[in-house]
């Protein structure tokens, strides 16, 4: 995540450009909070809600560490990893990204974090490290958060490094 012009792609395919955000934490807390926006608008697309079901399709009936599971697999899988632009932060709405199916790890983290938000599941975004940056979602099963890091080929559940900073940011 860098912190210098944030373009935001609608729905509709056609770009805006936001503001520049601010340098450091504050930059980082920015960044979360549209990530946080485009997750709850996101679960409103019928696309999103469509795509969710059918990834838990066959799926036991309140087995919601498989839901998880399944959508972590999806996004970790069959979403690519792309870096943004040199020196320009990118956030994909989630129906985007499904159509780009590439992006970096905020934009996989919308997309976890909305499809998981579809099936009912409360996540949130969990910023490391600000230099490099780096987001990832969680989501809580029972009174367990579990980490859902979709941009290494890591299993479900595992925990990532401890970060030397750390910020939550709650959708």
């Amino acid at each position: 995540m860098r912190h210098n012009v944030a373009p935001l792609y609608g729905s509709s395919g056609t770009t805006f450009a936001l503001s520049a955000l601010p340098e450091g934490a504050a930059g980082v807390r920015e960044t979360l909070r549209r990530m946080s926006i485009l997750t709850r608008e996101g679960v409103k697309n019928p696309v999103i809600f469509m795509r969710a079901r059918a990834l838990v399709r066959g799926l036991k009936s309140k087995d919601y560490v498989g839901e998880a599971k399944a959508v972590h697999a999806f996004v970790r899988d069959k979403i690519r990893y792309v870096r943004d632009p040199r020196g320009v932060e990118t956030l994909h709405t989630p129906e985007k990204l499904l159509e780009l199916a590439q992006g970096d790890c905020d934009d996989k983290s919308i997309l976890a974090a909305t499809l998981l938000e579809s099936l009912g599941h409360p996540t949130r975004f969990i910023a490391v490290g600000f230099d490099p940056d780096h987001v990832y979602v969680e989501t809580r099963i029972g009174a367990k958060w579990i980490p859902i890091e979709t941009t290494e080929p890591w299993e479900f559940g595992r925990p990532h490094p401890k970060p030397v900073t750390k910020m939550i940011h709650h959708n």
